[in-house]
């Protein structure tokens, strides 16, 4: 329980000093949303089977790079905690690049009549 907390704690510090970064980021996406929300033919569900293959690819990449973003690599991985972490990371960069490109793909996509 105690390394839970811990990595909580890094996660906020992190966050801490990047926060312009995510405040940008957020606002970025609400006006992609609102934009695809606005716009006559959006289709969601025609957008959707594509930013989840986009999420998944870009979690696939995150995961095999990460590790060497960190000045690490996977034979450093020797805790059932590291492991998770880096699955957790690389789940969440796949999960930011899909809601980025859901929006976008639902304003390309076409309706079903």
């Amino acid at each position: 329980m105690y390394e839970i907390w811990l990595v909580m704690n890094i996660l906020w510090e992190l966050a801490l000093g990047v926060w312009p970064l995510l405040l940008g980021a957020s606002v970025l996406w609400a006006v992609l949303v609102a934009t695809a929300l606005t716009r006559q033919g959006t289709s969601w569900g025609a957008g959707l089977p594509l930013a989840v293959v986009a999420g998944l690819v870009v979690a696939a990449v995150a995961f095999a790079l990460l590790p060497g973003w960190t000045r690490a690599s996977m034979a450093d991985m020797g805790y059932w905690v590291d492991w998770v972490n880096l699955l957790g990371i690389a789940a969440a960069f796949g999960a930011v690049a899909a809601a980025f490109a859901w929006p976008l793909l639902a304003m390309r996509g076409r309706r079903h009549a």
